[in-house]
């Protein structure tokens, strides 16, 4: 059934004629294309300070599984193989805004790590996740509310209803300011809270470390679907 899912989210994928062109309005931030050059920032982003890491024509900055994340007509695409596995930025970060879209199919699943450390094996997590997820798909309506897109996976909720359909293009930003997390989902405020408060009277030994590494990788993490990313960029030390 597994192998089943795989094999139609990649045709469902391979025949849906989404490019990964910008289109007028990305989100809050006015974004631009050029044939040939890739994404480029807006004046109001270059003056803040962001700088890109995926302009659709290079994954230069990117490492590990560059077998199932692939570079396809200006995304970084994400076609499971093994089911699962990860995709690093070459950089590490501490502090940082980070800005980018991207397009679930049906029944998607994927989370974006935080300040990950860097895991040499196929598959595996090692720092802090943000769930991706399709969340109207009726396989998830059960889930713990932790689990849905946005949330700090296992510890601080997302709210949720402002996600647009799979196929569409979504816009997010997350702000990772010490102990603080917050996610803008096309514009809405989805998660704005404290990793120390949302583990207050938690035992420590329930307390994974990984939650509070204090710099680490960004990174895409598979899990079994696929999902396309664009227009990534970012803006460090921000404090």
């Amino acid at each position: 059934m597994k192998h089943v899912k795989i094999i139609f989210a990649f045709l469902l994928a391979f025949f849906t004629t989404v490019t990964c062109q910008v289109s007028k309005n990305s989100g809050s931030q006015q974004t631009t294309m050029d044939k040939g050059t890739g994404f480029r920032l807006s004046k109001e982003e270059k003056k803040e300070g962001y700088r890109i890491l995926f302009d659709g024509t290079s994954m230069s900055q990117w490492t590990s599984n560059t077998d199932e994340y692939v570079l396809e007509n200006g995304c970084i695409v994400m076609y499971p193989k093994t089911g699962h596995g990860n995709l690093y930025t070459k950089q590490q970060f501490d502090n940082f805004i980070l800005r980018f879209e991207f397009l679930l199919t049906p029944e998607a699943n994927s989370g974006l790590g935080l300040r990950h450390k860097m895991i040499t094996a196929q598959s595996g997590y090692d720092g802090m996740e943000l769930q991706i997820l399709d969340n109207e798909a009726p396989i998830y309506k059960d889930l713990k509310p932790y689990q849905y897109h946005g949330s700090v996976y296992g510890w601080i909720p997302a709210k949720r209803g402002f996600l647009k359909p799979s196929g569409e293009w979504n816009y997010q930003e997350v702000v990772a300011d010490g102990d603080h997390i917050k996610v803008i989902l096309n514009g809405t405020v989805i998660v704005d809270g404290n990793l120390r408060e949302a583990t207050k009277g938690t035992p420590a030994d329930k307390i994974p470390a990984s939650l509070f590494y204090e710099r680490g990788h960004i990174a895409f993490l598979g899990h079994n679907s696929v999902v396309k990313f664009r227009n990534i960029r970012i803006k460090e030390r921000f404090r």
